[in-house]
């Protein structure tokens, strides 16, 4: 189907499913979400031309992965968006079965989208090649063609290519799979954009590091240089790796024509985090992940009825402690609240459960600072996620019913570094994020609660004194061109 007619079948099916999906509860207010359909990896994150350029991987005809497009948001400020048409479609024969994962640059004014042309034979993965559009206005795309194919001793997997500039070359990263079924990222040079020459696998996973690599990024931040990407294959390892696959980083520095890497970090710690995208504005490092785990769950999400599935992350923005990457929520998250002044209660629980007057609520953020902490800490959330704190082995749990069966209690868990100080807390419809101690650790996760439930309980074995701060957040306001 040529590209025309495919784009208007795309927007006749967002306006037929379109009362179905606004009319879901579940909805997020201030995530960002497909207007129907899946949404997946963050692509082509830019700011160009004035405007912040969010492309996603999209699924429209069905709530499940499916033919791949590249959708495309843009915002000036993350709180008012435009969704456009979609930039990448199936239409040549090297991405006749999907416009797969990759990144955006800008060069000579011009908007550069590298992506992954994805073919399939009989159902199953045939061949993956890396692929070149471009746009001067950021809403028609001209595809140039196909740039790479797989090199000798790699699979047929070799995907999702980001690119940057760096002193006087253009490099690629592309994630990979070695003959011997191990993940590898593979560096790729260009002085143009259009001719690429293979430098050299970048790492390579060690035995138990996965079978694919997906979603590189590389970047440095302060001083430190870091592979970000989503290994799949790892096996759980005590309360680590606990998700069917892993989002995480390696650290490292150049040394000759190595790079000499660390140990694999995660980076999210709970139960939806996947194929997360960085890029730079304004002299900050900003990443957006996809709440979502690809093969795990997502036939359970009851928005699925409803013609839907899955959102983004909160815009993060990044740093370097000196041991690990820290993130925190976008500043102009703040502009989603509703006022000024929080709701603001200082409490002490001792040997008890109980709510706090004002303290509630499903599109909130609230701010909490500990002067002490008991034996143990806990909020509830709506009778269906918890969040504790124990504080002999300085341990963090979350858990929420298994999707698959309600009956059962799923658990993620982190020790931190330090004991606990502070905790960020955002409230979505069907979502909650929280950034631990100033961002030294964060949970992402989906609780699908009864909408009704508002309610918010603490806590405390022992005596625990702290502060909570509330928000009411507003919704994000999407204009579309669709």
């Amino acid at each position: 189907m040529e590209e025309k007619k495919q784009i208007e079948a795309i927007t006749e099916e967002v306006h037929k499913q379109k009362e179905t999906v606004e009319a879901d509860p579940h909805r997020q207010a201030y995530h960002l979400m497909a207007p129907v359909g899946l949404i997946n990896d963050p692509n082509g994150l830019i700011k160009w031309d004035g405007k912040y350029h969010m492309f996603f991987q999209w699924s429209p005809y069905q709530a499940g992965h499916g033919m791949k497009v590249w959708g495309h948001y843009h915002t000036k400020d993350f709180v008012h968006y435009t969704l456009e048409k979609p930039a990448l479609v199936p239409s040549e024969w090297y991405d006749k079965d999907g416009c797969f994962s990759g990144s955006a640059v800008e060069k000579d004014g011009v908007l550069h989208l590298f992506y992954t042309g994805h073919t399939e034979k009989e159902g199953e993965i045939d061949q993956e090649y890396q692929a070149l559009a471009v746009s001067e206005d950021g809403r028609q795309f001209e595809k140039k063609g196909m740039l790479l194919e797989s090199p000798e001793g790699i699979t047929a997997h070799f995907r999702d290519p980001k690119v940057w500039w760096h002193e006087d070359l253009w490099y690629m990263v592309v994630g990979a799979q070695t003959e011997d079924k191990k993940g590898a990222v593979l560096l790729y040079s260009s002085k143009d954009l259009s001719e690429w020459e293979y430098v050299k696998r970048l790492a390579v996973a060690g035995d138990k590091e996965g079978y694919m690599w997906e979603c590189p990024d590389f970047f440095t931040l302060d001083g430190q240089e870091i592979l970000l990407f989503s290994p799949q294959g790892m096996e759980p390892e005590d309360i680590h790796f606990q998700n069917v696959y892993q989002t995480g980083y390696l650290t490292g520095s150049a040394e000759g024509d190595v790079w000499k890497r660390g140990e694999f970090q995660e980076l999210d710690r709970g139960f939806e985090f996947y194929a997360p995208q960085t890029f730079e504005a304004e002299g900050r490092r900003l990443m957006i992940g996809w709440m979502g785990v690809p093969d795990q769950y997502e036939e359970a999400h009851p928005t699925v009825d409803n013609q839907w599935i899955h959102s983004w992350t909160i815009p993060r923005e990044l740093s370097w402690n000196g041991k690990k990457i820290i993130q925190t929520p976008i500043r102009e998250a703040k502009q989603w609240r509703t006022s000024e002044s929080p709701v603001e209660k200082k409490e002490m629980i001792e040997n008890d459960q109980q709510e706090i007057e004002d303290i509630s609520g499903r599109v909130a953020e609230l701010s909490i600072d500990f002067e002490e902490i008991g034996e143990m800490w806990a909020m509830e959330l709506y009778h269906e996620a918890s969040f504790s704190y124990k504080k002999a082995d300085n341990l963090l749990t979350l858990t929420r019913p298994d999707p698959e069966d309600a009956e059962k209690t799923q658990f993620r868990h982190v020790q931190l570094e330090s004991p606990l100080r502070s905790l960020q807390v955002f409230l979505d419809h069907s979502s909650l994020e929280i950034f631990v101690n100033e961002g030294e650790e964060v949970f992402t996760a989906r609780i699908f609660a009864d909408a009704a439930l508002t309610d918010i309980a603490f806590t405390s074995l022992g005596r625990s004194e702290f502060t909570v701060k509330k928000w009411e957040l507003a919704a994000i306001d999407i204009e579309s061109t669709l």
